[in-house]
């Protein structure tokens, strides 16, 4: 049995998404309008995002809605100096709302103000609830709120699998060095695929 066959089953994994907001996918978006960052690649990542969601539900996978609000009064000051300007996934926004992708009823959704989701929010009670052992992480950046949240995770006790085709981030750099670090020292990193022959294999 290979590890991801022994990290990944329905009744105990929960696909997480992470940050597939209008501002940080979206052409006109904060990153691509105030930035200059090339959001090109997002269309396709929440593509096969969707994919991943949609063996989920069908195998009963929890699926677990990350999104970022940062407006300035819930960050801390080294926080507002590095970001500078306010603007990014501000509230009642088009740019804090889901890119492409959208929650069903009662799929939890967890609002962080830093790059962790599991930083002052209650992510980790609800997947306590859920019986979660191992974390499926996808979304973006995959070098900062990816990175983030599956270091935290990994240091909370979760198993990590990180499907390398349904994370991204406009700095290559930045996502094959989270990547190289998942693999040496974290988790599973593999193509969405297997997952999906994993779970949608006969059992």
């Amino acid at each position: 049995m290979s590890l991801l066959e022994a990290q990944v089953h329905p009744e105990s994994t929960a696909l997480l998404v992470v940050d597939m907001q209008n501002d940080f996918c979206a052409e006109g978006g904060y990153l691509h309008r105030d930035r200059g960052y090339n959001v090109g690649f997002a269309p396709a990542l929440a593509d096969r995002i969707q994919g991943l969601i949609e063996v989920a539900r069908t195998v009963g996978m929890p699926v677990v809605w990350i999104r970022s609000v940062y407006d300035f009064k819930y960050l801390n000051e080294p926080y507002r100096v590095k970001r500078r300007d306010e603007g990014c996934c501000l509230e009642g926004t088009w740019g804090v709302e889901f890119f492409r992708l959208r929650p069903e009823p009662g799929e939890p959704i967890v609002t962080k103000h830093h790059y962790s989701a599991f930083f002052e929010t209650d992510l980790h009670a609800q997947l306590q609830l859920l019986g979660v052992k191992t974390l499926v992480v996808t979304g973006v950046a995959t070098n900062v709120c990816v990175d983030s949240t599956l270091r935290e995770g990994f240091f909370r006790g979760y198993y990590i699998v990180v499907p390398e085709d349904c994370v991204n981030s406009n700095s290559k750099a930045g996502h094959e060095g989270t990547l190289a670090t998942v693999r040496n020292n974290i988790g599973i990193v593999c193509p969405s695929d297997d997952i999906v022959q994993l779970l949608m294999a006969p059992k």
